[in-house]
């Protein structure tokens, strides 16, 4: 049955849980109410799917905090097996700027909740915050996947988003640690990441993306040009007529190496002589340098 409320209000945001906004009374539960904490009986989720907080953006939450306190309370669970203490579902970030101004007590909404919705619960307030980034966000919808047997279906539901945001999040799990690190460092977009999952290269074009300040636009036209090399390159192959094959024959006959002869309609065109070896490379120079 909590589970069950939980959900309605998730459905209905992570506002409505914990009444930060004008919602029907009735249909939220504040299972233990809010009151003040010690802020050393409170301590961080381990599954909360944020990591990374930025110290700048802390000092200035804090510097906040100091003068006006902290206005939307922390949402905490009590935490398993400790009596009088607390584990953080959303807030941390709350919390740690409280003990930045030197607060001895922070407001809380204490849930009894499961392991399963405060993780869901840490996820939705992040994501509707746009707290995340792109990697966390994915790593948190994991967790759901490996620990709960979530559905895609499922994670879009409870956080929502539409389905493809979710499969296509998921998928930056398959980019390198390297390129992932970017992500989380706030040097590559979610955009740039989602342009660069499949790609033979993805580090090294990641480097580049970062090095030149590409845009996701660009990156995605970087990424597109060796494909159209490629397809165009196989397309002049496949019209290649009689007489151009027969020529390609009797050069690499001639010069015992394979030759490719890419001959365009407009009369252009080019000759590729490959050679395996620098033996190969100065007999070739020497045939052209004497005509």
């Amino acid at each position: 049955m909590a589970e069950e409320s939980t959900r309605r209000a998730l459905g209905r945001g992570l506002a409505a849980l914990i009444g930060d906004v004008d919602t029907d009374a009735a249909t939220v539960d504040h299972t233990r109410g809010s009151r003040k904490v010690p802020v050393e009986h409170i301590s961080p989720n381990p599954r909360n799917p944020r990591k990374a907080f930025d110290a700048a953006e802390l000092d200035q939450l804090a510097a906040s905090v100091k003068d006006k306190g902290i206005v939307q309370p922390i949402l905490v669970r009590p935490a398993p097996g400790a009596h009088n203490r607390f584990e953080i579902i959303a807030g941390e970030r709350r919390w740690r700027a409280a003990q930045k101004a030197g607060l001895h007590e922070v407001p809380v909404t204490v849930q009894d909740v499961s392991d399963k919705e405060a993780l869901e619960l840490a996820i939705v307030e992040n994501v509707q915050r746009a707290d995340l980034n792109a990697i966390e966000e994915a790593s948190g919808y994991q967790q759901l996947i490996d620990s709960f047997g979530y559905s895609q279906s499922d994670l879009a539901d409870v956080i929502g988003k539409s389905r493809p945001h979710v499969v296509n999040t998921l998928r930056l799990l398959k980019l390198p640690d390297e390129v992932q690190a970017h992500v989380r460092d706030g040097r590559l977009s979610a955009g740039h990441a989602r342009a660069l999952v499949g790609a033979e290269d993805a580090v090294a074009l990641a480097g580049r993306v970062v090095a030149d300040g590409l845009s996701v636009r660009e990156t995605e036209a970087l990424l597109a040009k060796p494909k159209e090399k490629a397809v165009a390159k196989a397309g002049r192959r496949k019209l290649k007529d009689a007489d151009t094959v027969a020529l390609e024959k009797a050069l690499g006959d001639t010069t015992g190496l394979k030759v490719v002869i890419d001959h365009r309609p407009d009369g252009t065109g080019e000759l590729h002589i490959r050679y395996l070896g620098l033996d190969q490379l100065d007999d070739i120079c020497r045939r052209l340098q004497n005509g």
